[in-house]
């Protein structure tokens, strides 16, 4: 960071002027791409049956712990207020369960959009922030076997669809993993430190996680060794449930008899929806949060060649089933299942793909009120103000220069990127009527001068000419 830039950071006072370590501002085509973006998400719920919910970004402190296994640390502690020891809420579905548990709710679709915080280190380049918005769909209740969950998939593939994103789904079961590590020798009480462990083959080689597991958590090297004959294989689904079959010592353990009776419901269903070519059955995926207990799955984005070298971000999603969570608050329990979207680095993908400031327009102003007159003229700012509201009425997006008298070269100039101009004349709005010109026509166009029309037809008109 240059000198002068530092020394515009420190205001008045010798307070810097910055925010938090992990957030960001957002600010005009910013803040218009990501209402675009939470709105076809919102309408995609809507269109499975979701009903939003909407909780505090803190919760009761003893709510949340225990919830999130090795990341627990990421959690923000707040100062006690009268008495409470309260907590920013770390993700949205441990503050879900809490309300269907307070409410006594049996079975319900709930979506919610909003911020939620981690003690991270974040990489803003790369979407990982400290504050950041996730857009979550959880089905509540008893359902058959796999049903919501494949709803659930297919929902996953109609939101990237409709964000024109390409990706695809890692998809694991907990019920496959957790016999997997009993067969492979892991102590039960090791078991969610060695998931966690496993969980970073994503990111690191075979033998860095290996030397965790051996290492840091204390595991027999054969027992790793048994485990890595497993956790790197992948493929479709398909291919997956075939070389789980074939395996005899796997098959006995009825923690995947379980899970593979799940798998292949699942495969069935997916077929259905026809998302099958969309997931990828990897042995890898642990989800290191300690409340999952069936499916689990991540989104990952599928960069062009192009699109590799400059969009690095991580998972843009995930989520699972946890069916146990909601009894951890009552005496009631109730199956869930859910997705978590991540908004933030959804926008970073967007926003690198879209270079161009062009592109990034998304909401431009589609005409100015302008007003001419002799050289003694008041300025009609009245009269522009209320033609503008007349458009703001009609739905059209309309400015006018705030000054009271503007000279007409200005309003032009202000009016450059503007498709559509409403000039008010003296004499013509003595008679009811303004004039619609189209801003940009060369010289001798047959439109060129525009259009006297009544004040009253002018919001029809101007739709008109925004269609053509």
């Amino acid at each position: 960071m240059s000198a002068k830039k530092r020394g515009a950071e420190v205001a008045r006072g010798g307070v810097q002027l910055k925010t938090p370590k992990g957030t960001v501002d957002s600010f005009g085509k910013e803040v218009i791409l990501r209402e675009q973006v939470t709105s076809k998400i919102s309408d995609i719920f809507r269109r499975h049956g979701g009903n939003p919910l909407d909780t505090p970004v803190f919760e009761l402190k003893e709510i949340l712990t225990g919830k999130y296994g090795e990341d627990a640390k990421l959690i923000y502690d707040l100062q006690d207020q009268g008495g409470e020891a309260c907590a920013l809420r770390f993700d949205l579905t441990v503050p879900l369960a809490r309300w269907v548990a307070m409410n006594n709710v049996t079975q319900v679709k709930r979506y919610h959009i909003g911020n939620v915080y981690r003690r991270d280190q974040p990489a803003i380049a790369r979407g990982r922030l400290r504050a950041f918005q996730q857009a979550d769909f959880d089905i509540v209740g008893q359902y058959d076997p796999m049903i919501a969950d494949s709803e659930i998939l297919r929902i996953i593939v109609e939101v990237f669809k409709s964000l024109e994103i390409n990706i695809n789904i890692k998809m694991n079961h907990r019920r496959i993993l957790d016999g997997l590590f009993v067969v492979a020798g892991v102590p039960e009480e090791k078991v969610r430190a060695i998931s966690s462990a496993v969980d970073k083959l994503d990111k690191l080689p075979w033998a860095e996680v290996k030397k965790e597991m051996v290492g840091e958590k204390g595991l027999p090297e054969e027992v790793a060794d048994r485990i890595g004959e497993y956790v790197q294989h992948s493929g479709n689904i398909d291919k997956m449930l075939q070389y789980l079959r074939a395996d005899a010592t796997l098959c006995a353990n009825e923690s995947v008899k379980e899970g593979l009776a799940d798998m292949e419901l699942l495969a069935t269903y997916l077929q259905a929806y026809g998302i099958t070519d969309r997931v990828i059955f990897d042995f890898a995926l642990a989800r290191g949060l300690d409340y999952y207990t069936g499916l689990i799955y991540e989104i990952i984005f599928q960069p062009t060649a192009a699109e590799a070298a400059t969009i690095q971000v991580g998972s843009i999603g995930a989520g699972g089933r946890y069916d146990n969570l909601v009894g951890m608050y009552g005496r009631r329990t109730a199956p869930c299942v859910g997705i978590s979207f991540g908004v933030d680095r959804i926008l970073s993908i967007l926003k690198a793909q879209r270079t161009s400031e062009s592109q990034l327009q998304t909401e431009p102003v589609e005409v100015y009120v302008m007003a001419f007159g002799s050289k003694d003229f008041g300025g009609l700012l009245p009269e522009r103000m209320a033609v503008t509201a007349q458009l703001w009425d009609g739905g059209i997006r309309a400015e006018f220069m705030s000054k009271v008298k503007p000279k007409l070269p200005n309003q032009f100039k202000a009016a450059v990127d503007v498709p559509i101009a409403v000039i008010l004349g003296e004499d013509e709005l003595k008679e009811g009527k303004v004039r619609v010109k189209a801003l940009g026509l060369p010289d001798g166009h047959p439109e060129k001068e525009g259009v006297l029309i009544q004040k009253s037809e002018l919001v029809a008109e101007v739709q008109k000419r925004l269609a053509r």
